[in-house]
């Protein structure tokens, strides 16, 4: 598959520590790459967001979680869609680091159901952090010109796109269980 203009330059900022913005299946993310501290440190302080609320990872594959997560069988329950998309907290694998997990037990996961979310992790060749782009306790942007408005100046590049359907946050649940942590539109991370 061929890799889009915008895709490719997002893909080389997140190498190089970058800080992006994109639309996933709900609202605008902000991301980085995971193992990169100092990039998720900078994606709080633009969130003004306490670190030790920890960080969600979406990723374009199941291969991609499996340095962070303890991976079920099977995963299916993993795949979400454009309309309902649920982040899963799992078991972290001894490669995540603290500013991921904050003061969490679990790690959250989500295989993105989004085409530009899913082809920026594919491009870079890793899950992604991958936040609500708002400033905590403020609604995340689902609008392109509120997103580049609040957080054109603050990030290293806006990845060209539309938010899905789902119009809210992903819901959060904890695997096995699917006890629900987090409903759908609740108070984004």
């Amino acid at each position: 598959m061929a890799l889009s203009i915008p895709i490719r330059k997002a893909a080389r900022l997140l190498r190089e520590g970058g800080v992006v913005a994109y639309p996933t299946e709900g609202v605008f993310g902000l991301g980085c790459l995971p193992g990169d501290e100092d990039a998720a440190n900078r994606i709080c302080e633009i969130k003004k967001r306490d670190p030790s609320a920890g960080l969600i990872l979406i990723a374009a594959s199941r291969e991609q979680l499996e340095p962070w997560a303890e991976l079920p069988q099977g995963g299916e329950r993993l795949e979400g869609d454009m309309a309902h998309p649920v982040t899963w907290v799992l078991p972290p694998t001894a490669a995540v680091p603290p500013w991921i997990r904050g003061r969490h037990q679990g790690v959250a996961v989500r295989i993105t159901a989004h085409p530009v979310a899913a082809a920026l992790c594919a491009a870079a060749d890793s899950a992604l952090v991958s936040t609500s782009a708002n400033i905590s306790g403020r609604a995340p942007a689902r609008n392109p010109f509120v997103l580049r408005r609040v957080f054109g100046p603050l990030v290293d590049y806006i990845v060209p796109g539309e938010c899905g359907p789902a119009g809210s946050a992903s819901e959060i649940r904890d695997f096995p269980s699917g006890r629900i942590l987090r409903p759908a539109g609740g108070a984004p991370r």
